[in-house]
């Protein structure tokens, strides 16, 4: 159990890190203030500032986020009557405004707030010491931070960095990014597995016979390499179909075409019966042929991207065409009984399950629906087509729908998970 959990976060950790780090890399590229970077959900656990950015660990390893300056979950709101205190800085500009009781600012202003523009001309102002004879103001640097409720210190967000002051390309590229980086990284790691398990193996019905206690395909003499084409006479051009056909021949006589270096040959046997998830299905002790050239390696991490890709898609194509079933989607419940799966078969399972679980988040991730990045890119195109955003009070309703369908869609998968995986 604690090695499923020390992998879980690992994993979920470093896919989560991966695709929020492209949003940061090219949010920073476009201008565009990241006020907060964090891994994690929920309470802070640990935090480091710099200039521009607070980075931030939180106790939740669920998730994860780039919190860009006037982006959707950016709320940076001081209400009147809210008590804070103001560090008035050497040009008599506010450089820090403590809205926190957790931390106490050394010669701080205390201030309850009347008003402010901290995003146009940046300023503050409130009544100052409990003195409500007069409002006083101040102006707030531009460069200037608050501390907010949790003690997360981050900077303002002035209109210039926000966000929508970024180009149409830019803000496009920086929604984009955190899927692209997500594909990146599962081509990286299938081709890493590729070395690791020593070879490339495809969808081919090109096999090999295993050393295993099933050895009907070796005794009958099939040969590393050889080209199944054929099974009791129906023809086979792939490995899916090729272990379909096998499965459905427990304890049947059985003739196989076989293609050897340009050569037809017939070969009888009988697949041997096992049991597999309470269903009985024949075997015969093969595998699919792995290529150990060099060249196959090195594009292989491309071809089984793609590869999974195209599944992936299928599958969800399938849901959304009128098959569709919460035990078709996997919430962190699955994902988490998935790493244990995952964690028993070694190195290997690892990382297949990181490359196919990064593929899963970048094209997820995609599908056009609000609050997700594929809907903020649809709306990225709509604003292309009709040369001008969507007004805020459209595009705050929609991303608000989008928020609630997740929410509970990600609910009724939680609990279809637990009484898939916990409850009997």
């Amino acid at each position: 159990m604690i090695t499923t959990i020390i992998t879980f976060i690992i994993v979920f950790g470093l896919i989560v890190f991966i695709h929020e780090f492209g949003h940061f890399y090219f949010a920073k590229r476009a201008g565009i203030l990241v006020r907060e970077f964090s891994i994690g959900m929920g309470p802070k656990l640990f935090n480091y500032r710099t200039s521009e950015t607070t980075y931030t660990l939180r106790l939740l390893p669920v998730g994860g986020y780039v919190r860009m300056a006037g982006g959707d979950d950016d709320e940076d709101e001081l209400k009147p009557g809210t008590p804070v205190s103001l560090y008035i800085g050497e040009d008599n500009q506010v450089t820090r405004i403590n809205t926190s009781q957790k931390t106490t600012l050394f010669n701080g202003v205390p201030l309850s707030v009347t008003a402010t523009d901290l995003e146009d001309e940046l300023w503050i102002e409130g009544y100052e010491n409990g003195d409500e004879s007069e409002v006083k103001r101040y102006a707030v640097a531009h460069n200037a931070t608050v501390i907010e409720k949790d003690g997360t210190e981050v900077r303002i967000a002035p209109k210039d960095v926000q966000f929508q002051s970024a180009s149409l390309g830019h803000r496009l590229m920086t929604n984009f990014a955190g899927p692209m980086n997500n594909f990146i990284l599962a081509i990286v790691v299938y081709t890493v597995l590729t070395f690791v398990i020593g070879g490339v193996t495809n969808n081919s019905n090109r096999v090999a016979p295993m050393s295993t206690d099933v050895t009907v395909a070796r005794d009958a003499g099939l040969k590393n390499g050889d080209v199944i084409t054929a099974v009791a006479g129906k023809k086979v051009t792939d490995w899916a179909t090729l272990s379909g056909q096998i499965q459905k021949r427990a304890n049947q006589k059985t003739q196989v075409t076989v293609d050897r270096n340009g050569k037809t040959k017939q070969l009888t046997l009988t697949p041997k019966a096992k049991k597999v998830e309470n269903k009985t299905v024949g075997a015969i002790g093969i595998t699919q042929y792995r290529d150990h050239s060099l060249p196959a390696m090195l594009v292989s991490g491309f071809t089984q991207t793609w590869q999974m890709t195209v599944r992936l898609l299928t599958a969800i194509w399938s849901m959304v065409s009128g098959h569709f079933s919460l035990n078709d989607l996997g919430g962190p419940v699955a994902i988490f009984a998935t790493t244990s799966t995952a964690t028993s078969e070694g190195l290997a399972g690892v990382l297949n399950f990181l490359a196919f679980l990064s593929l899963n988040l970048g094209i997820v991730n995609l599908l056009p629906i609000p609050a997700l990045d594929g809907g903020k890119i649809l709306l990225n195109v709509i604003e292309g087509i009709r040369r001008k955003p969507l007004s805020e009070n459209v595009e705050t309703a929609i991303t608000l729908v989008g928020v609630v369908f997740l929410v509970v869609l990600m609910l009724l998968v939680t609990w279809n998970d637990i009484e898939r995986y916990f409850i009997k």
